[in-house]
């Protein structure tokens, strides 16, 4: 039967029942790992609706998937994730401070711990959750990505630093930028945060001049909030490592100088005006 067959018909159809050389111009199928997988057809309309439709699926109808935008407030679930650990993380710190470290905390017992972790939480985690959104909306407004993520490291040595000495000095973390920037528009970005601390500290001072000594816990609770922002600000315009002094200064001296100034004489005014230390 091979005998019989035409050598020219190889070329164009093949015989199931017969073994035969292929034409080099007719290469066979095969499967490389690409041909039966799923296709997917994206489909982007004019109002900015993003549709795809699959083949090799069941169903080949368009689909509508909800793409996020990204507006300047909007926190990814991650993000969420990793705000609430660093600021659960430095609330512990900080009341493990007040309550002198570990041992402080077992011998005041866990009331007096939690009671610890209310004031922190009320007064200083404010000035620290609020300093990194500062950074992100910034950022965003300028174009960029950014998103706060939190450094477990930092987070573990703080902890520990609290509870074993009583004293507070952590890294929880940073909003992390990504995106083409000027110099100047880096430099707003970094100023954002201490500059969110001072407005916060000045909010605080006018309660402070309209309420102090009318009530005990209020004037303690007003007093903790405006240490809380003065140091953190003052603190973040040293300009070394990843603070923001350094960004800022790298930005301009003469801003950062009359900053750096601004932050130091409401750390003045704060040891001057308050007395819990």
């Amino acid at each position: 039967m091979d005998r019989d067959r035409d050598s020219r018909a190889w070329m164009v159809d093949d015989d199931p029942l017969e073994k035969h050389e292929r034409a080099g111009s007719h290469a066979p199928a095969r499967d490389d790992g690409n041909w039966r997988k799923t296709r997917i057809h994206v489909v982007q309309t004019g109002t900015g609706d993003i549709h795809f439709s699959s083949t090799g699926a069941p169903s080949g109808a368009l689909h509508t998937v909800n793409i996020h935008r990204g507006t300047i407030w909007h926190f990814s679930r991650t993000e969420l994730q990793h705000l609430l650990l660093a600021t659960a993380a430095f609330t512990a710190a900080l009341a493990l401070m007040f309550s002198g470290g570990i041992f402080g905390a077992i011998r005041s017992g866990p009331l007096a711990f939690s009671l610890f972790c209310v004031l922190s939480l009320i007064t200083l985690a404010p000035a620290f959750i609020l300093h990194e959104i500062a950074h992100k909306v910034v950022a965003r407004h300028y174009g960029c990505w950014a998103e706060f993520r939190a450094d477990p490291a930092g987070l573990r040595f703080g902890i520990i630093l609290a509870a074993v000495l009583g004293i507070v000095f952590m890294s929880p973390g940073a909003v992390m930028v990504a995106g083409k920037t000027t110099r100047p528009q880096f430099g707003r970005i970094a100023l954002a945060g201490p500059v969110t601390n001072m407005g916060l500290w000045a909010a605080g001072y006018l309660l402070w001049t309209l309420l102090g000594g009318l009530f005990t816990i209020i004037d303690m609770l007003i007093a903790y909030w405006l240490w809380g922002n003065a140091i953190l600000a003052a603190f973040n315009m040293i300009p070394i490592g990843p603070l923001d002094g350094r960004k800022i200064k790298a930005w301009s001296d003469s801003i950062y100088y009359a900053w750096l100034v601004t932050a130091l004489g409401i750390v003045y005014l704060t040891y001057t005006s308050t007395s819990i230390f």
